[in-house]
């Protein structure tokens, strides 16, 4: 699906965007935490998703992801409604908290398990997987410790792991939710070095934070959320506008 826009009496078409919200509302038990929230994410962009405890923005972005109930209104994505097997796939979540894998595996079998929904269940790994992994696990620094088993990693290095894991899959839309909670100063400007490389790729990413600071000049756009509503929705400030930022300028902002 397209958006026409008139410009001077003419139409023009223009793409659908990545996450389309109209006036939805999102909870638990029947009970909405969001409400009468509109909002649109185009291809490219980089959005922060701000707020204090208890603001809806976790809420937020699990309704996009159909991880709990809406109760109102109406969620596309990629210019489709909101529950199409196939537009899901191209989602790539890291939610705030994540045990680490129950099993012994290395950090290359982690990743490689990002792959199973690109193909189908019985086929083996081909050439295209692998190097899928290989291009994540650079992404996210960690390609020398391909062979260590997770159990080894640091909560930093563990969480760059599961967010390779889902980069191997390819999305089209990352969304991570407080990627730097629990996890120390040297880790934190590990994850904004990896956020920036892959937003110099041109992905649409949506950040759940509490903390800008960390992560540097990364994005373009900052909502928050306040009462489980849109408090504001504007410009990233001094970056707006700008393209995706170089990754020693993420890592340097990062470090302040």
């Amino acid at each position: 699906m397209t958006a026409v826009a008139t410009t001077g009496g003419s139409a023009t078409l223009r793409p659908a965007p990545v996450v389309g919200l109209t006036d939805v509302a999102f909870g638990y038990d029947d009970r909405p935490v969001v409400s009468g929230v509109t909002l649109e994410i185009r291809a490219g962009e980089r959005v922060a998703v701000l707020g204090a405890n208890g603001s809806g923005k976790s809420t937020l972005v699990k309704g996009v992801l159909g991880l709990n109930q809406r109760m109102a209104g109406e969620v596309e994505l990629f210019g489709h409604p909101a529950g199409r097997s196939r537009d899901r796939r191209w989602i790539g979540y890291v939610p705030q908290r994540q045990a680490p894998p129950s099993v012994v595996a290395t950090v290359d079998e982690v990743v490689t398990t990002g792959r199973l929904l690109q193909r189908p269940w019985y086929a083996r790994q081909n050439r295209g997987d692998r190097a899928a992994v290989a291009r994540s696990l650079d992404t996210v620094d960690l390609a020398e410790m391909a062979r260590r088993p997770v159990g080894t990693l640091s909560g930093g290095q563990l969480r760059r792991v599961l967010i390779a894991r889902v980069l191997a899959g390819e999305p089209r839309l990352l969304i991570l939710d407080e990627p730097t909670a629990g996890v120390d100063a040297a880790a934190q400007q590990a994850l904004a070095r990896t956020l920036g490389r892959i937003a110099a790729q041109g992905a649409t990413i949506v950040v759940v934070t509490h903390d800008l600071d960390a992560f540097g000049p990364l994005f373009t756009r900052v909502v928050v959320m306040s009462g489980g509503r849109i408090a504001a929705d504007q410009p990233a400030g001094p970056v707006a506008g700008q393209g995706p930022p170089e990754v020693g300028d993420v890592a340097r902002d990062s470090a302040v």
